[in-house]
């Protein structure tokens, strides 16, 4: 992945967020503040207007995080901007990044996530998307498996991974509250994430 690559998934990554934001502040209304979606959307419309002309992939990443930070209200900002700054460090100013490389990145972007919000999987957050989703990238990667490949499994295993907070209790952020009342809904933030790991390997496969 190039420069242009990086900068042509935050750009969808925006698109499928705008797009299912009504159905993250549904999520979010449930079991949280009601406001997941329509942060989010202002944060990726901000990172895709601050995307850098002529930058390496890792320069491009942090600049869409400092954007979310800045423009995404709530916990969503501090959380998904790090996720994409951590992984435009790992890349450093390398001017393309294989498979390899974008593994290291989404491990990063784990490690930043956790490292600020101290969740697990299991506690019903984001997390419960982006660890599976980063160990299936590894495994594939492990296996011989192309970017494309690794990044369609990740995109799966975030899916899923998704859709297995809708029994859990949550344990972490607002929603930890409600206790046994946040049983029965998907989190919002796992979503999101399942939606912008989506946009990647939309884009992987297209190269």
């Amino acid at each position: 992945m190039n420069a242009s690559d990086v900068a042509s998934w935050i750009r969808h990554a925006a698109e499928l967020v705008s797009a299912d934001a009504d159905r993250l502040t549904r999520l979010d209304a449930a079991i949280g503040d009601g406001d997941h979606g329509l942060n989010l959307d202002r944060g990726f419309r901000a990172a895709v207007e601050a995307l850098p002309d002529d930058a390496p992939p890792g320069k491009v990443l942090i600049a869409a995080g400092r954007a979310i930070v800045s423009k995404t209200g709530g916990a969503s900002g501090p959380l998904y901007g790090t996720a994409l700054r951590r992984a435009g460090k790992a890349l450093a100013d390398a001017d393309a990044v294989d498979a390899a490389g974008v593994g290291l990145a989404l491990r990063a972007a784990l490690d930043g996530v956790q490292d600020l919000g101290k969740a697990a999987e299991g506690d019903k957050t984001m997390i419960d998307a982006l660890a599976p989703a980063v160990a299936a990238y590894e495994a594939a990667l492990a296996d011989g498996s192309g970017l494309a490949a690794c990044v369609r499994a990740a995109a799966g295993a975030a899916a899923e991974g998704a859709e297995a907070t809708v029994p859990m209790q949550a344990r972490k952020g607002r929603a930890s509250y409600l206790g046994p009342r946040s049983v029965g809904h998907m989190d919002p933030g796992a979503s999101s994430t399942a939606l912008i790991l989506r946009a990647l390997a939309d884009v992987a496969g297209e190269g």
